[in-house]
């Protein structure tokens, strides 16, 4: 059986990709990554990077299909295609998984319409993530493909962090609660901080936090989420790039009263022209110092805010937890802004978190490692995440049990 897996994670314009060894070092680069994105627009762009060359065409894309098509011909041109390596599987980043899908799933029609039927709750991604699901088994149905949920991490919550205090029935008929998102970036994690502790797994009460563009906390115990910021949505929790996190819902009760907003007004609103953008018309965290550099003062509230909030919740799964031993960071701003890192945990010390500036700083670190002084109590880490690889895992295993049942 071929050790090599295709991993996808479709977007609405965009797909991302790539050929994975599971049994590979997470820092080792993959075979092959691919960007196939701008995809319905005047110019597309397709990137195919393997470890020696980068090949582009930036013709036009009509649709996922054609995109998936000229990335696979590039890869073949490469002696690096699908067919050309014998993979083992393909799998497939799914953002909501509902009530249904607890775990990863080999994708069947079944599976699909079950997916459709989970658009509602998820319909800014979902949609995408069956439209690739849909090309890639049209052009490569003869291997089995895995759907993996940015959901399922939390499906073992207690049930007071997973509901809301809202009417029962409701809840039933349209399957309200907190399903939490960035599942696999978090499980990935915090499975690599009790070996940094030098802790049995059981034994590691955690904070992890993944910030990007979309941003999300967790609480864990034992490996088993407590907490979670996200909610039915991806919407709800933390500040992100260009959405608002938690907000008082009657700020939109207002909106619509007094603004005449409708429905679409607000979906636009709070997740695309809200969060850092909303307040100083940036998202990305480089361009966001440089403007507080420069004494920009929208720019000072909005990272004040941002601030604030990851330390709210901090806090409060530290309380929920009824203890800690160590917060890690990961993903884009988490793994690369040390400016956040540090305000993040300024002035915590009496509660056992005390930053090291050179290890915070240092420009040569890579890899999970730690940030916090010998003395921190609590064990501060950067930990780089690798959802694809954790999703190439979860596919290459269910294929070998499918292979061998």
């Amino acid at each position: 059986m071929s050790q090599y897996v295709l991993v996808l994670n479709s977007g609405s314009s965009s797909i991302k990709f790539q050929v994975i060894d599971p049994s590979a070092d997470p820092s080792h680069p993959p075979m092959a990554a691919g960007l196939v994105e701008r995809i319905g627009e005047p110019k597309g762009l397709i990137k195919i990077k393997t470890e020696n060359q980068t090949l582009e065409d930036s013709r036009p894309i009509s649709s996922h299909s054609v995109g998936l098509e000229r990335a696979f011909a590039l890869m073949t041109g490469l002696g690096l295609g699908p067919l050309d390596l014998d993979l083992a599987a393909v799998g497939h980043r799914v953002v909501h998984g509902g009530k249904e899908f607890t775990g990863p799933v080999r994708i069947t029609k079944d599976v699909v319409k079950q997916l459709e039927d989970l658009v509602p709750l998820a319909p800014l991604h979902n949609p995408a993530n069956i439209d690739g699901i849909r090309e890639c088994m049209d052009l490569l149905g003869h291997l089995p493909h895995v759907a993996v949920f940015d959901t399922s991490f939390f499906s073992d919550m207690p049930d007071a962090a997973a509901n809301y205090a809202i009417n029962r029935e409701l809840v039933k008929e349209y399957d309200i609660r907190r399903y939490g998102f960035h599942g696999t970036s978090h499980e990935f994690v915090s499975k690599k901080v009790p070996g940094l502790l030098g802790k049995d797994p059981k034994d590691v009460k955690q904070i992890t936090l993944h910030l990007g563009n979309g941003a999300s906390a967790t609480a864990i115990d034992g490996g088993v989420a407590q907490d979670t910021s996200m909610g039915l949505t991806p919407l709800a929790g933390l500040v992100m790039g260009t959405r608002s996190g938690d907000i008082d819902p009657g700020i939109l009760f207002h909106l619509v009263r007094s603004g005449g907003l409708k429905v679409d007004d607000l979906d636009e609103l709070l997740n695309r022209k809200s969060g850092l953008k909303g307040v100083c018309g940036a998202n990305d965290f480089r361009e966001i110092l440089e403007k507080i550099e420069q004494g920009d003062e929208d720019a000072k509230l909005a990272y004040g805010i941002y601030i604030h909030t990851l330390r709210r919740f901090i806090g409060s799964y530290m309380l929920n937890l009824g203890g800690l031993d160590a917060i890690t960071f990961t993903a884009g701003v988490g793994e690369n802004a040390a400016a956040v890192r540090r305000d993040a945990l300024a002035g915590l010390e009496n509660f056992g978190i005390e930053i090291d500036d050179a290890r915070n700083t240092d420009p040569d670190a890579e890899g999970p490692r730690e940030i916090s002084t010998d003395n921190s109590s609590v064990k501060v880490f950067v930990v780089p995440t690798n959802e694809e690889l954790a999703i190439a895992q979860y596919a290459f295993n269910i294929a070998q049990e499918a292979q061998e049942s």
